[in-house]
């Protein structure tokens, strides 16, 4: 598993990683009761996933696609249903990865930046940070007003990118939502 987080009903979702090939991948939900279920499948690295504040939208981050997916999600089943939701995703310009409270706040790998995108996919503000390798993203902070963003230094070479492994803290303007706790 790579990826967690509590969905709206308190059911955790989390990804798996490809063993074999691109896009051998499977998005799972994890209930209170133990009992799993897979909710996508043909994916590639899930970096990234999370609910609009009312809890009708699931966004989600399929790395190596650089795709920010929006389904709509029924909070009845717990499942995403339908297709994309037509005119509500957007596409990042290389490899999301990464955490987002609120809209959709989503760390951008080797680019040393956090997007945030808006419930129609629209790029609405871009946080830079003076490390390339973003990795994740998540609010903080007694108001939650501080985003923190993590960065990795895997690959790179002595010397390179000096900031890379560094935690950046950051104050976007905005507040983000407190984090869902899983019941089971």
């Amino acid at each position: 598993m790579n990826e967690g987080a509590a969905t709206p009903t308190a059911a955790s979702g989390a990804a798996r990683w490809p063993t074999t090939s691109a896009r051998a991948a499977s998005l799972h939900r994890l209930d209170p009761d133990g009992s799993a279920s897979v909710q996508l499948t043909g994916v590639t690295i899930s970096n990234g996933l999370e609910w609009s504040p009312d809890g009708a939208l699931a966004y989600y981050n399929d790395t190596q696609t650089g795709r920010v997916d929006v389904f709509d999600y029924d909070r009845e089943s717990g499942s995403p249903v339908g297709a994309l939701r037509a005119g509500r995703r957007g596409r990042a310009p290389r490899r999301p990865d990464g955490r987002r409270r609120g809209r959709v706040w989503t760390a951008i790998f080797d680019q040393g930046v956090v997007h945030r995108y808006d419930r129609a996919g629209r790029l609405g503000e871009v946080v830079e940070v003076e490390a390339r390798q973003v990795t994740a993203c998540t609010f903080g902070g007694p108001a939650l007003g501080e985003l923190y963003v993590t960065t990795s230094r895997e690959g790179l070479e002595e010397g390179d990118d000096p900031l890379a492994g560094s935690l950046f803290r950051v104050s976007p303007g905005v507040r983000g939502l407190p984090v869902r706790e899983f019941t089971g």
